[in-house]
């Protein structure tokens, strides 16, 4: 009998333990914080290549064409951001994990002392996490203007590729070619540059200073959303521009990417303000969970990464298109607007 209550009074424990404690859990934070870009990019590829296609084909009442061309878009838009996210955040996680790792073979005594900001080690200090999550989640606002070019001349060929039999008249023929190009050789020297310029950023009094002051703040959600502020603007221009959409296709691209950038904004600062609490308890029960682990500051940096880019990439990929597919549609049957 003794037993039997003792195997019921470790239950909880051991539950409690199963989901804070879980490998894949723990993985996916650190994956996080170590590359904060790419995971964004991770989950924005998972979930654009499956829900949202399916998302914007099950919209109602809409122009199949208009649908497909959606689809198309959603596709070529994860396929070059994750692509091109692979090639440029590995560089830069990697110098940054250098400077974890040795911080005065790259930053002044003042500057660890400034970011370092009261906490028992710099790894530990959220100053100094914000400072270095500024260069990763940054590379997404770098790629931007690029990546919205690309996924503009990809829409094309993808519908070619995905919707064959609607588009027998087309005499154009695109032929995508990847080359994959490895990094390897270049990766000790470069990663050393890298580190010894990220250094230098860091060591910036403004730099410090900005850091000291955001570094409380919903950071990571505020630079993903400049971000798709900056994708959106730019890919409505190469829309507007491009040679290759047909031109009675534009108009209903370009009003879906708007509203589903402006929806998904508005919706993430919603709902993160609605979760903040539930967030918060469960660090504090993560925390509690591994509290002997020499990882824990990483995981938590992770759970800040996470959550935005859930929430965005959630709202974004299942709940918006159907919306934006649908008024979208409506936008462009009601509004006859020129293009250039």
């Amino acid at each position: 009998m003794k037993i039997s209550l003792n195997q019921h009074k470790n239950t909880p424990k051991s539950n409690f333990k199963g989901i804070y404690n879980n490998k894949m859990l723990l993985k996916g934070l650190k994956f996080a914080a170590d590359n904060s870009a790419l995971f964004c990019a991770t989950t924005s590829l998972a979930l654009s290549t499956i829900a949202r296609p399916a998302a914007i084909l099950s919209t109602p009442k809409t122009d199949k064409k208009n649908k497909r061309y959606a689809c198309a878009k959603s596709l070529a838009s994860s396929a070059v951001g994750y692509l091109i996210m692979f090639a440029a955040s590995n560089p830069v996680a990697r110098a940054i994990k250098k400077i974890d790792s040795a911080p005065s073979d790259f930053l002044n005594k003042s500057t660890i002392k400034n970011l370092q900001s009261g906490s028992k080690t710099l790894l530990k200090s959220n100053v100094y996490q914000f400072a270095t999550q500024l260069f990763k989640l940054g590379l997404g606002f770098v790629i931007a203007v690029p990546k919205s070019a690309l996924t503009c001349f990809l829409i094309p060929p993808v519908m070619n590729l995905l919707f064959k039999n609607d588009n027998k008249s087309s005499n154009d023929k695109t032929k995508a070619n990847s080359s994959i190009i490895s990094f390897k050789g270049l990766y000790n020297s470069a990663t050393e540059k890298i580190a010894a310029g990220i250094g230098k950023i860091l060591n910036t009094k403004p730099v410090q200073k900005f850091a000291q002051k955001y570094a409380d703040t919903n950071f990571a959600q505020h630079i993903m959303n400049m971000t798709d502020v900056v994708l959106t603007v730019s890919f409505i221009n190469r829309t507007a521009k491009s040679k290759k959409i047909e031109d009675d296709r534009k108009k209903a691209l370009i009003y879906n990417s708007a509203i589903s950038t402006g929806l998904s904004i508005t919706g993430g600062y919603a709902i993160h303000h609605y979760t903040r609490k539930p967030t918060e308890k469960f660090i504090q029960k993560f925390k509690e969970a591994n509290k002997n682990s020499p990882l824990l500051e990483k995981y938590i940096e992770g759970i800040k990464i996470a959550k935005p880019a859930l929430i965005l990439g959630g709202i974004y990929y299942i709940f918006i298109p159907i919306i934006s597919t649908f008024l979208a549609d409506r936008a462009d049957k009601k509004h006859n607007i020129k293009l250039y």
